[in-house]
């Protein structure tokens, strides 16, 4: 499965992409939900992303079996119950920087980026928008953002024994560090 994304993310680069990519193969994706039986918390420390500073274009793909959890039992019932990792193996970001003209990818800077595209989890395409941090330094990027997903809309069922007690949203953060793609 990681050779398949692999193939795909170079795929992308090479057809779509400029000479402007940057990438990384260790991002991080995690997320949290503050539940009142227990918080629900997840890291994912394998997330691969293209960031095309010419076209302002970004891309996601996370292996949802990377997802890690304190909790044995509670990553297996995220993979078989919630998430059907077998099924729905992975989850992907595609989409745009709204504000690419403001951003100066030669400067080193700080820079508030406006991100939309098409998120897919489980199975289901939908438009996201979120606000992200990009810092330029020294011709790298860092990126990071946090925003809010909601589980129906992904259709991820919880089940009524325990519906009352588990968040209907879930919190998720970014954190790549990219280099240029050689």
């Amino acid at each position: 499965m990681k050779r398949s994304l692999f193939i795909l993310l170079n795929s992308l680069a090479i057809a779509g992409f400029s000479q402007t990519v940057q990438m990384t193969r260790s991002g991080q994706v995690s997320f949290f939900s503050k539940t009142p039986m227990e918080n629900i918390e997840a890291v994912n420390n394998e997330v691969t992303s293209l960031i095309d500073t010419g076209k302002g274009e970004i891309v996601f793909a996370i292996l949802i079996k990377s997802f890690h959890f304190d909790r044995a039992l509670m990553e297996e019932h995220f993979n078989e119950n919630y998430l059907e990792s077998n099924k729905f193996p992975k989850a992907t970001f595609q989409g745009k920087i709204t504000n690419s003209t403001k951003i100066d990818f030669t400067k080193n800077g700080t820079y508030e980026a406006a991100i939309e595209g098409d998120l897919t989890i489980h199975g289901i395409k939908q438009r996201q928008a979120a606000t992200g941090t990009l810092v330029v330094a020294n011709g790298k990027i860092s990126a990071s953002s946090i925003f809010t997903v909601k589980l129906a809309d992904y259709k991820v069922e919880i089940p009524s024994l325990v519906a009352e007690k588990i968040s209907k949203t879930v919190e998720i953060h970014v954190n790549c560090r990219y280099e240029p793609k050689s």
